[in-house]
């Protein structure tokens, strides 16, 4: 992919956002390039933007600390363009890579110390999300879903805000991603192998999630799929079967529920990648869509309501075609720790790449495309 260099105007101490730009960083990820230390902060960089849609690198004269951008860093995940950091047990919820936010005051919001259920873990964490597109919202709960049976709920605009923990036995959900449904009013979460789902909130299911079971279509699915070529990627033509109850055909399958602020829909995407042992890359990446309703019917779609899905290891999301710059719908925007690409169920084209030096598999939507 060629990438073309521009420069934006600095911002320093304004959040704002012209009607021209937002289409252009209506999803972004990050890089960060040193320029020096202040007191503050230690280590800074100037944030450097990469948009998905435009293929475009914004050089920002913005500064933020590097811990946010090394690889093994502090950073655990990504919500409504928000991002936290996990250090000495705390976890913080920070607006610096948002290229919009003040540079001179930066919203840094510390939750509650964290407490470890027994037999359970509070270093790894899977994904974190966020039921409104601010943790300054009164009525805003973050969620953190660890590597194991531990999901922790905390509401951060309360005064003396603690955290709900909540004990997961199942495992099929221990490396599952949270996600927050508008619809439902709870943060869910699919089950490995996507035959379940569980929700929880800070009411009736804080201590018992709730368990839907997932009804499948009976019938078979036919999907094309694509490989590496030599130096190259291109597209082979061939067909292959797919059991929804028995598809985990590939080295790995993740599942991920998304739903559409827009319409209101759930879907369950299925993210199948047969990885390469020598180098842990995914050699083939194939995505199957279902859409859930409330009774739990999952019903194989290549429609989603005229929007794109995007997936990360930040919260999954979706936004209008009609605010992208090729306006294609129905595309699935992905990127992972090795590769990045789009796959558009309509027509099934596909483009994908290794992904260059990007220090986080964060998909992140401005703040200012989320609220309007």
């Amino acid at each position: 992919m060629s990438h073309h260099l521009r420069r934006l105007k600095p911002s320093f101490g304004v959040s704002h956002l012209t009607a021209a730009s937002s289409r252009s960083f209506s999803n972004c990820i990050f890089k960060v390039k040193p320029c020096g230390t202040t007191v503050r902060d230690g280590d800074v960089g100037y944030l450097a933007i990469y948009s998905y849609v435009d293929k475009l690198i914004d050089c920002t004269q913005k500064k933020v600390p590097m811990e946010l951008a090394k690889g093994m860093g502090t950073t655990i995940g990504a919500s409504h363009g928000w991002v936290a950091t996990l250090k000495n047990g705390i976890i913080r919820l920070q607006d610096d890579l948002d290229p919009y936010a003040s540079y001179t005051d930066p919203k840094r919001i510390p939750l509650p110390p964290l407490v470890t259920l027994p037999h359970c873990q509070t270093q790894i964490v899977t994904n974190i999300a966020m039921s409104s597109s601010s943790p300054e919202d009164e009525d805003c709960i973050v969620a953190v879903k660890f590597l194991g049976p531990q999901l922790s709920l905390c509401r951060p605009s309360q005064g003396d805000c603690k955290w709900s923990n909540i004990r997961i036995t199942d495992p099929s959900f221990f490396s599952s991603h949270v996600m927050y449904s508008k619809r439902d009013g709870m943060f869910s979460m699919p089950a490995a192998g996507g035959n379940y789902t569980a929700s929880c909130d800070l009411g009736r299911h804080v201590n018992e999630p709730k368990i839907q079971m997932l009804s499948y279509p009976k019938q078979r699915v036919f999907e094309d799929l694509y490989v590496k070529s030599t130096g190259t990627f291109i597209e082979k033509e061939f067909l292959r079967k797919f059991d929804w109850k028995h598809s985990d055909w590939s080295c790995r399958m993740e599942h991920y529920l998304v739903e559409s602020s827009h319409t209101g829909e759930t879907f369950l995407v299925k993210w199948s990648k047969d990885i390469n042992p020598q180098d842990r890359r995914s050699e083939l990446d194939l995505f199957l869509v279902l859409r859930i309703d409330e009774e739990g019917n999952a019903v194989y779609t290549k429609d989603f309501g005229g929007e794109c899905i995007f997936i990360s290891k930040a919260e999954s999301f979706c936004l209008p075609a009609s605010c992208l710059n090729d306006k294609r719908p129905n595309c699935i925007y992905h990127l992972s720790d090795t590769s990045f690409g789009i796959s558009c169920m309509d027509d099934d084209w596909k483009e994908r790449g290794w992904r260059p030096s990007f220090p986080r598999p964060f998909l992140v939507p401005t703040k200012a495309r989320l609220q309007r």
